[in-house]
């Protein structure tokens, strides 16, 4: 079963991409469709992919990309980062 997705921005930050918010320790625990919302709320600027246990990573950062990373519940198991 392949549940991983990946959520486009729509918009530019609004604050011109100044002290842009880049962690979301707020929503560990959280099930993934409210941590996507809030962290898509926060910064519409960037892709949000949710990821299953297990998922093989390419190595790389990308500073357009948050990776929500879930337990076999679907809540969110580490805090999402920007990268």
């Amino acid at each position: 079963m392949d549940v991983s997705s990946s959520f486009k921005a729509k918009s530019p930050a609004p604050n011109g991409g100044q002290h842009e918010k880049s962690s979301w320790p707020e929503v560990v625990g959280m099930a993934a469709t409210p941590a996507v919302t809030k962290i898509m709320q926060d910064r519409p600027d960037v892709a949000v992919e949710v990821l299953p246990p297990g998922t093989h990573l390419a190595p790389g950062g990308n500073p357009k990309r948050v990776r929500v990373f879930i337990d076999a519940r679907g809540a969110v198991a580490k805090t999402p980062r920007v990268g």
